[in-house]
């Protein structure tokens, strides 16, 4: 399917308009900080607009992921070419762009919380022209991984993430920021190179005929990593239950679970939502963490399904522990904002078991969770950064009584936080349902242990409540006000989402569900 707008195709506007945005707030003055907020505001709005146009022209009943008949609005051009290149051959990069089931909604989380975290952005008072200017290409980034059909492109977006987000944490974060960025960094780093190899070894042992010539010649194609009818013979990477498939495959997992983040990978992000100002928290959360078990779909499942089902269990023992590790760490916080980084490693872990499961439920629960994950964590971050605003404080042991203060605020942190627990109605609830539901089936020892991280869930929820919002109001917090407009803007698409797709998920999940089937599919069948 195609859809263009003045002869450019729908992604490529989806995915380059921040970067028109990027170049139009580098040419505003730098006192005109109006405008330049308005100017991201709006880019990231019309982001929201094109996505809303992918759902409604996506169909949903493509199937196959691993050719390009399988994906929708689809752009292909030759991009790099290079003839006769020693020890490589020729060369060829593509852009190569389009979307499946499992990258739909991923795409339109993006827009969305792209477009919340600008608003909230409003607040930034420091150097405003070039925090939007980096949230501008933060926000290309992370479309471009989703959007990606080329290794290489896809690589290049990856690590393109990176520089804005050690900058945006390193320059307008808290205190340590400085230290969180480095750290952020390096880890994320280090992964990518792993990545870098694997690409590489994959580049190397995959090679098609060109369709003029009938020459061979390696490609970074993604859906041709897929086939392996295309892996040259004696290479690096062909065949099957080779040594050297479990490496890559192991070396690709660090890199992704260094992103979820998953047990031990994690040790980075509390430290980074800590001192991440508030807008670039939801961005973090809400999208970021979403990239790594978006990488493991995307390209370690299809490309080693071998591998995969070999390392599953393992995969599975890890997401169990994060759910648990992350649920008691959290329930030992006393700051508001660590507090959310560890349940943000619980609920993720949520995630991990369910596409660990290798079953359609499991698959579609772990996809929906990582959508409604990104919805209620920005909803709890942006509610910790509306009393940071006002206060400047974020410990637990700092508020009391906000329910007699902030109802307006109240009532939305209370959706927020029950969404988290998983309350049935909610939305946290329907993709946990499926992804334990999947375990269960797969793993029945891991599901039954890993449901026990929702009782602690409902303990470090509960405390926060009470501790939060019940009781008698401190003195110093009597003259907070409620929610203003902009305030309101942020977080009522989320409110409407959250209680949306807990009563109603159909949508979602119609969206993905024959693509994540055939994903099952040939991970669990393979063609060798």
């Amino acid at each position: 399917m195609e859809l263009q707008f003045l002869g450019i195709g729908i992604l490529t506007w989806i995915l380059f308009l921040p970067i028109a945005g990027l170049i139009i707030i580098l040419l505003i003055p730098g006192d005109k900080l109006k405008a330049i907020r308005i100017t991201a505001t709006a880019i990231t709005g019309i982001q929201v607009i094109l996505a809303a146009v992918i759902f409604r022209h996506f169909d949903r009943a493509i199937e196959g992921i691993n050719s390009i008949e399988g994906f929708q609005f689809v752009e292909k051009y030759r991009w790099i070419t290079v003839e006769a290149v020693p020890w490589f051959g020729r060369i060829e990069i593509n852009y190569f762009l389009g979307i499946d089931g499992l990258s739909v909604l991923m795409v339109i989380l993006t827009a969305l919380i792209g477009f919340i975290g600008a608003i909230s952005s409003w607040t930034i008072k420091k150097q405003v022209k070039g925090y939007f200017a980096l949230y501008m290409l933060l926000v290309t980034g992370m479309m471009g991984v989703f959007v990606a059909l080329d290794f290489f492109l896809f690589f290049i977006f990856w690590e393109v993430m990176l520089l804005p987000m050690y900058f945006l944490i390193g320059i307008w974060g808290g205190p340590r920021r400085e230290y969180a960025a480095i750290k952020f960094f390096l880890y994320t780093f280090v992964g990518g190179i792993l990545m870098m190899l694997v690409m590489l070894a994959l580049y190397f042992s995959v090679a098609v005929p060109d369709p003029e010539t009938g020459e061979m010649y390696h490609t970074f194609n993604i859906l041709h990593m897929m086939n392996p009818a295309y892996y040259v013979e004696g290479s690096i990477l062909a065949g099957v239950d080779t040594t050297w498939r479990y490496v890559a495959w192991m070396a690709l997992f660090i890199n992704f679970a260094i992103k979820i983040p998953l047990f031990p990978f994690h040790t980075w992000l509390p430290d980074a939502h800590v001192e991440a100002p508030t807008p670039i928290s939801v961005i973090l959360a809400g999208v970021l963490l979403k990239l790594g078990t978006y990488g493991l779909l995307r390209i370690s499942f299809p490309i080693f399904p071998d591998a995969t089902m070999y390392f599953m269990i393992f995969m599975a023992v890890l997401g169990m522990i994060s759910i648990i590790y992350g649920a008691f760490c959290a329930l030992a916080q006393d700051d508001f904002k660590k507090l959310i980084a560890y349940s943000s490693i619980s609920h993720m872990g949520i995630v991990v078991i369910g596409i660990a499961a290798l079953n359609t439920q499991g698959m579609v629960g772990g996809v929906l969770q990582m959508f409604n994950h990104g919805i209620i964590t920005a909803v709890l971050f942006l509610m910790v950064g509306v009393v940071y605003d006002r206060t400047g404080k974020r410990g637990l042991y700092d508020f009391g009584g906000l329910a007699n203060q902030m109802p307006k605020y109240t009532g939305i942190a209370m959706i927020g936080l029950f969404a988290a627990l998983g309350l049935p109605g909610l939305n946290g609830f329907v993709s946990e349902l499926f992804s334990f539901l999947g375990a269960f089936e797969a793993y029945r020892w891991i599901a039954i242990v890993s449901v026990f991280g929702i009782i602690i869930t409902a303990g470090y929820i509960l405390w926060t409540l009470q501790r939060v919002f019940l009781g008698n109001t401190p003195e110093h917090l009597t003259s907070l006000k409620d929610l203003t407009t902009r305030e309101m803007v942020c977080f009522v698409p989320l409110i409407i989402l959250i209680i949306l797709l807990g009563v109603y998920p159909a949508p979602a999940i119609e969206l993905m569900n024959t693509s994540l089937s055939y994903l099952t599919q040939i991970v669990t069948v393979p063609a060798y």
